[in-house]
């Protein structure tokens, strides 16, 4: 039920976060409770998810086989398993500092509330890039107990664009689906046609924020590396979907994205290591 290859999207960002706060290696400390945080909060969305979506899920024909749907794991069992997932990203937040602390009710108010952003507006796309753009700025204040720096700022701005706009390819695949079940979603709204339009519009701008962040970090040679793949990357996506054939979604979706978010961490986090 819960996607390894999910956390992938989020956890290096908030590494990167993270290491650009320290300027360096962050404590040992702080990169194990960073981690358990992360985990926490990404088993908890993706079961709170499954739990609130599973009447959708069950008549959708792309995720009947999904764990809930078929009884593979009861829903008792994942409301025990929500709140443990909670109740570790609390804990997680506290053995970081106050603010972490006293910021994780609002993390899990975005990152929960989410699942229900498909029910009133097509704009859930955005709701779940300001979902997973939280880690970096969440990882950045984890290190240093505030958030007055603009680093960390465009750094989640980054990870909303990219996010919205990899959704948004991921949704046209159920585009019939929602439009009979009265779901909100930009291709379901705008058709599949200028919903791609509209995802490469939200790359657009992650590659924008991206070139600022590289001018403001200021990290030379290795982080413009990381620049130009991502940038190629989040173009390499967009030819391989095309609005009669999304036969190729899942390369787009998992593989590439996943390795925009790694080459980030190990571009910009080394770049820091250099300086």
């Amino acid at each position: 039920m819960i996607k390894f290859e999910h956390t992938l999207f989020a956890l290096p960002f908030a590494f990167l976060g993270a290491i650009l706060a320290a300027n360096g290696l962050p404590t040992w400390w702080q990169i194990l409770w960073i981690t358990v945080a992360m985990f926490g909060a990404r088993s908890a969305a993706m079961t709170f998810n499954r739990i609130v979506d599973r009447d959708i899920d069950a008549q959708n024909p792309r995720t009947t086989t999904r764990e809930l749907p078929t009884g593979t794991l009861s829903v008792g069992f994942a409301w025990v398993f929500l709140y443990v997932s909670i109740a570790v990203f609390v804990l997680a937040s506290y053995s970081l500092n106050w603010l972490t602390f006293a910021l994780s009710p609002v993390a899990l108010l975005f990152i929960l509330g989410y699942s229900y952003a498909k029910r009133f507006t097509a704009l859930a796309h955005i709701f779940l890039g300001i979902a997973l753009s939280i880690s970096p700025s969440a990882a950045w204040i984890a290190v240093r107990g505030n958030l007055l720096d603009v680093e960390p700022i465009l750094l989640s701005l980054l990870v909303l664009m990219w996010t919205a706009g990899f959704d948004v390819l991921y949704a046209c695949q159920d585009y019939e689906f929602d439009r009979s079940a009265n779901l909100r979603s930009i291709p379901a709204r705008f058709g599949i046609a200028r919903a791609l339009w509209i995802a490469r519009l939200f790359h657009f701008q992650a590659f924008v924020v991206l070139v600022l962040l590289y001018f403001v970090t200021a990290l030379g040679w290795l982080a413009l590396v990381g620049v130009i793949v991502v940038g190629l990357l989040l173009a390499y996506q967009h030819t391989l979907v095309k609005a009669n054939d999304l036969s190729r979604m899942n390369a787009a979706f998992f593989t590439t994205n996943a390795f925009v978010s790694v080459i980030l961490l190990l571009t910009f986090g080394g770049a820091v290591f250099l300086r």
